[in-house]
């Protein structure tokens, strides 16, 4: 899947939450802070009551939302969406208007000044922790700066002051947008870089011949299923195929007529083991094994009864030469018990397909399950 820049996704919400609500400690703060300075709440008791009231419970709502993320999340993706965005964009409108209602009162001037040093950083402050989103770093600057800016303007309070305020609202959004494309541009890297590491991990549990499993990795799902299988006392079974005189087939139409025959066995081995709980794998040169799960002696037996059958029909044409080979397998299913070992699973297979050979070739032998 390509890399989506600007989609708010589940990642980038939860990214924004942790990064902007925290602060609502310090709003919670810095409000108490403001209030108090020169005795400020004590002549505008009215204002401070509901200025401090909407900021706790917008606060307590933020957090709440914060820390049950997950759990709103799986109750609804676009209700969390929803209300987390409105929920930035009420706190900083609560404290743009209480940030005008300060500017409208030029004799609180201890008050003001404190309160231009707080909105100065706060404003700062969620505009960084926006920068995944630009525009909700645009707004939340506009409802931060702009109602104490329009007031002033239209009562034609320290304009100096309004200049300054406007320029910053200019500024911030500036420097938003830089801080937004760093951040995306940070993501697609590492979305690159998720891209190549699983592309190397699938190089390295791949047969770059046949496409199919390697041995290695084979002998890793073997070990996890093997374990699994005694753990649930369910059956688990191995089929080794090697293709009968695989060497004429190189030796007469080259090794190119070789490896080409080698994906066809591939690709029909791929369409008869076809459930999730399959696994096939190129063992070495022309040997090829399958891990079957929870199949039983009889259906396993089948199995290979059928792969050995689909390869003896299978005509390769090339190059005008048709090529036709067939398969002997070993064939093994058991219930693993505490005292066995996966290897001797594997030793069985094999053995089957050593006598396999041993009997005339194109045939299946399979090892029985001692008691």
């Amino acid at each position: 899947m390509g890399f989506q820049r600007y989609k708010i996704n589940r990642r980038i919400l939860e990214d924004l939450e942790q990064r902007s609500t925290p602060g609502m400690y310090f709003y919670l703060i810095i409000t108490a802070v403001v209030l108090c300075v020169n005795g400020f709440y004590k002549r505008h008791i009215e204002f401070s009551v509901v200025f401090a009231s909407a900021m706790a419970i917008i606060a307590a709502f933020r957090l709440a939302q914060f820390y049950l993320f997950r759990t709103l999340y799986a109750f609804s993706r676009k209700f969390n969406y929803l209300a987390f965005f409105a929920s930035v964009y009420a706190t900083s409108l609560i404290w743009g208007t209480g940030f005008g209602y300060f500017m409208f009162h030029p004799e609180e001037n201890a008050s003001q000044i404190v309160m231009i040093a707080s909105t100065v950083g706060l404003t700062a402050g969620g505009v960084m922790a926006f920068f995944p989103a630009w525009r909700v770093s645009v707004i939340y600057t506009i409802l931060m700066l702009g109602p104490a800016a329009f007031l002033m303007l239209l009562h034609r309070i320290n304009p100096p002051l309004v200049f300054l305020i406007l320029l910053y609202a200019l500024y911030l959004p500036v420097m938003a947008l830089r801080g937004n494309r760093e951040y995306w541009n940070a993501l697609e890297n590492e979305h690159d870089l998720i891209l190549k590491n699983e592309e190397i991990k699938k190089l390295s549990r791949t047969d770059g011949l046949t496409g199919l499993y390697n041995r290695r990795y084979f002998e890793e799902i073997f070990s996890m299923q093997w374990k699994s299988a005694l753990r649930n006392q369910s059956f688990i079974s191995l089929i080794i195929g090697d293709i009968d005189h695989f060497k004429k087939i190189n030796d007469t139409y080259g090794h190119p007529a070789g490896d080409a025959f080698l994906q066809e066995i591939a690709a029909l081995l791929s369409g008869i083991l076809k459930r999730d709980t399959d696994f096939i794998a190129r063992y070495g040169g022309e040997e090829f094994v399958a891990l079957a799960l929870n199949t039983g002696p009889e259906e396993t037996r089948l199995l290979a009864e059928t792969i050995r059958e689909e390869i003896e029909k299978m005509r390769l044409c090339l190059n005008s030469e048709i090529l036709q080979a067939t398969i002997s397998l070993g064939a093994v299913s058991c219930i693993p018990r505490i005292q066995d070992r996966k290897e001797q699973i594997l030793k069985k297979a094999d053995d089957a397909l050593y006598r396999a050979k041993k009997k005339g070739r194109n045939r299946v032998v399979f090892h029985a399950q001692e008691n």
